[in-house]
């Protein structure tokens, strides 16, 4: 009886033993279906959003710089102006003050009898 007993319990164990090999095998294969979906289904999307992403900031980089010379450039203009712009206040004052000048000559002039 011994023996009979022992016989169900290798069976039993064989069949366990072939079961186990199929179970890490499926296992295995899900796994390596996972890991090609989140390596092509997910990272080769990510790497190519963050690639035109990188293409993208360039571009805005060199817009920010083109804009930052224009304003420089404008600046610069506008600094030119304003030093015209005083250099033509200070001539009219000059002016004004010469005609004021003249005046005062041309009138005490008239007074004076010659």
């Amino acid at each position: 009886m011994d023996d009979t007993r022992f016989a169900r319990i290798r069976t039993v164990a064989e069949r366990m033993r072939v079961r186990l090999p199929w179970l890490i095998v499926s296992g295995s294969g899900l796994l390596s279906v996972l890991l090609l979906y989140v390596l092509f289904g997910a990272y080769l999307p990510a790497r190519q959003h963050v690639t035109s992403l990188e293409a993208e900031l360039k571009e805005v980089y060199a817009r920010e710089a083109a804009l930052q010379t224009r304003l420089a450039q404008q600046e610069q203009r506008y600094a030119l102006r304003d030093q015209q712009m005083a250099a033509l206040v200070a001539e009219r004052e000059a002016l004004a003050r010469r005609l004021e000048n003249l005046q005062r000559e041309l009138t005490a002039a008239r007074a004076r009898p010659r």
